[in-house]
């Protein structure tokens, strides 16, 4: 029995190239299901409300995730936003190419701008979003990588920004295993869902990501199911 007391390295099948566009796909629609049904969607929300507790600008709110994979998560904040009457513009980052087209033809309404790109090369110039996040996206990443990217997500939001991640415990683990093994059809679901929380963290570990970053003001909170809600904003 996997017990999770250390991070796993092994790399995901998603992060590897030259994987088929339908593959790509499929992954993407059952991850927006699985987040829809197991609260992902809802935590992502909850980011956005804390870092708007004291009110929005005057000027249209800016929201950038980076790993946008499908657009989902931006979709979610849009559908939020338009129930709420806030004016809101969107940002979706991803490296893969294929992930961006596949959220322009999901949500050719959305008034998003779509970036193919590592997020690390991307400028904004003086217009910064207002708010930066990441959902299930930080997994990927070393500490090292982590600690470049709290700092860079910092620098680049006038607002502050948030994470919503996976907690890695062995409950997660074999519940998203079993899951995945009776419904799913994709076998990138199938190999990384497990392995996504097996390569996730405790949150002691954020707390040594967040010192190595230099960044001290933030807050953890744990979500149901097995996720990481991780807001902090700027001074």
């Amino acid at each position: 029995m996997t017990k999770l007391s250390n991070r796993s390295y092994t790399k995901e099948l998603l992060d590897g190239d030259n994987i088929p566009f339908a593959d790509i796909q499929l992954n993407m629609q059952e991850l927006n299901t699985i987040n829809k049904y197991l609260g992902g969607h809802s935590i992502t929300i909850a980011g956005v409300k804390a870092l708007t507790a004291g009110g929005t600008p005057g000027h249209p709110l800016s929201i950038c995730e980076i790993g946008c994979g499908g657009g989902d998560n931006l979709k979610a904040i849009e559908s939020y936003c338009r129930k709420k009457n806030i004016p809101a513009q969107f940002i979706g980052i991803d490296i893969k190419a294929d992930c961006t087209a596949f959220a322009m033809q999901q949500y050719p309404a959305l008034k998003a701008s779509w970036i193919t790109s590592d997020y690390s090369l991307v400028d904004f110039g003086t217009r910064k979003p207002d708010i930066i996040f990441s959902s299930l996206f930080c997994h990927h990443f070393t500490e090292a990588e982590l600690s470049l990217m709290l700092q860079w997500m910092k620098a680049n939001t006038t607002k502050g920004f948030f994470i919503n991640d996976l907690h890695r415990h062995p409950l997660a683990y074999y519940s998203i295993k079993w899951v995945t093994s009776l419904f799913s059809r994709s076998y990138l679901v199938k190999n990384d869902g497990p392995l996504s929380v097996a390569r996730g963290f405790k949150k002691r570990e954020w707390v040594a990501i967040f010192k190595t970053a230099g960044i001290c003001h933030f807050s953890i909170s744990w979500k149901w199911a097995f996720r990481h809600l991780i807001v902090c904003k700027n001074d």
